[in-house]
């Protein structure tokens, strides 16, 4: 792609960086940015900088705060001796949408996965086994991705906590709502049977 300018050309290149953008949408993009207000892009500028350099990450869950504790771990009204267990931030942002859960969470900063070179020590296990025998946990409910290597980090820390007097849970597994059995995959079908629940339960 030839560009007119060195500047222009350093920020496309700058903004392919970011995933799913190709070089004509950065280039789409630097030049939205080209015909703003000076001060709205140095705004912009402003903010992308403040954001990477002050946010914080919280010291008891982990989750990505503007305080050294997060918003939800400070909220006395929800329930503090209930742990979510999850992957990633993105995982906290999706659960939190559906303002289903109250309780507080851990973010373990990935899973197990030896082929990707992912073993335990590299994840916040050991803070979390620490906060359970610290506050008293009374459910850490696991919500990773149902796959081989999100059940793998399940059964090691479920072995590693056997000691402690929590319940250990997970989210339902299953058919999607929505789904068609034709179209699931054996293994969800299976858990889907497994887990079946009341219908008084289920349909309400």
């Amino acid at each position: 792609m030839q560009l007119p300018s060195s500047l222009l050309e350093n920020a496309v290149n700058e903004f392919s960086r970011l995933p799913g953008i190709g070089k004509k949408t950065a280039l789409r993009l630097v030049l939205h940015l080209l015909k703003q207000d000076v001060s709205e892009v140095l705004q912009f500028g402003n903010t992308i900088s403040r954001m990477r350099q002050d946010i914080k990450f919280c010291q008891r869950c982990l989750n990505i705060s503007d305080a050294d504790i997060c918003a939800i771990c400070a909220n006395s009204s929800r329930n503090q001796h209930l742990i979510c267990v999850v992957e990633n931030i993105r995982d906290v942002i999706a659960i939190e949408s559906t303002q289903q859960y109250n309780g507080t969470y851990h973010v373990l900063g990935g899973i197990i996965s030896p082929l990707d070179g992912v073993g335990p020590d590299q994840l916040s296990i050991e803070p979390l086994i620490s906060r359970i025998q610290k506050e008293d946990t009374e459910e850490l409910m696991f919500a990773l991705n149902p796959n081989i290597q999100g059940d793998t980090t399940i059964y090691y820390i479920q072995k590693k906590i056997q000691q402690f007097s929590c319940r250990v849970t997970t989210i339902a597994r299953g058919i999607a709502f929505g789904g068609e059995l034709e179209y699931a995959d054996e293994m969800t079908l299976a858990r889907s049977i497994t887990n079946r629940l009341p219908v008084g339960q289920y349909v309400k």
